[in-house]
């Protein structure tokens, strides 16, 4: 085979096993509140550790960490490690947001991106209160009408789960400073085997304008409705596989 084409091959593999890696940031956040149309009024701080497979490999693994801070606020990090051969990729983010009036608010996000490739950095802050902006740092600036950063609008969907919600939809400003918008459609209910150990969870698909990319989650309530799996599929072929590992409360 040639080296080249090899080389081209492996790529591809990581940016997918990454790409779903950075998909899992946050979605395993979890609200307190799980009645129906209720608001969000406190978070449980937790940390979650997930496995990232790839052709049946372990390639790597991210760890989710919120916290709840002094002055009302939340602080919610990521950070994930891949490798598959000579290939690396390390990413870090971190979300400052608050809730307020049943609703997340976002204050400030931070991105960072290293390992084989050009290293990235990203830094926003939305302005809801004051001047009712979203300002990306050496970028755009967007007016600000309810939209979150990279990570915790998927703490919102494991409320909407929680509440038996089924298709939804978000606008959010991503890693790279763009302003998008998905939707989310849940599929339906399973079990799961995991390293963890066994689940039943709620399967949903992410809607993208691009039907190129499919991206399936599994969230599990008996664990508040966190992330348990996350499997991404580009022109139908595998992507990448993440798998809960552990799960522990911070209370």
């Amino acid at each position: 085979m040639n080296k080249n084409y090899q080389n081209r091959v492996m790529q591809a593999s990581k940016r997918g096993v990454v790409a779903a890696l950075a998909w899992i940031v946050a979605s395993a956040a979890t609200a307190s509140s799980s009645s129906p149309e209720q608001a969000i009024s406190y978070l449980t701080p937790y940390e979650a550790v997930y496995t990232a497979y790839k052709w049946g490999d372990d390639v790597g693994e991210a760890t989710l960490k919120l916290e709840s801070l002094s002055n009302g606020q939340y602080s919610l990090t990521y950070s994930s490690k891949v490798s598959k051969f000579f290939l690396s990729d390390k990413r870090h983010e971190h979300s400052i947001f608050k809730i307020d009036e049943g609703a997340l608010v976002p204050i400030e996000y931070h991105y960072t991106r290293t390992g084989t490739g050009p290293d990235k950095s990203l830094d926003v802050t939305f302005n809801k209160d004051q001047e009712g902006k979203i300002k990306v740092k050496k970028g755009d600036t967007f007016d600000y009408n309810g939209e979150f950063d990279n990570q915790i609008y998927r703490i919102d969907l494991a409320n909407k789960l929680a509440n038996g919600e089924t298709q939804f939809d978000y606008s959010f400003i991503n890693y790279r400073g763009e302003l998008r918008s998905y939707g989310v459609e849940v599929i339906k209910r399973e079990p799961l085997d995991l390293p963890f150990g066994q689940l039943d969870a709620v399967k949903v698909k992410l809607i993208r304008d691009s039907n190129k990319r499919e991206t399936f989650a599994w969230f599990a309530p008996t664990l508040d409705f966190a992330l348990v799996r996350l499997q991404q599929f580009k022109d139908g072929e595998e992507q990448g596989d993440i798998k809960l590992k552990s799960f522990d409360t911070l209370d």
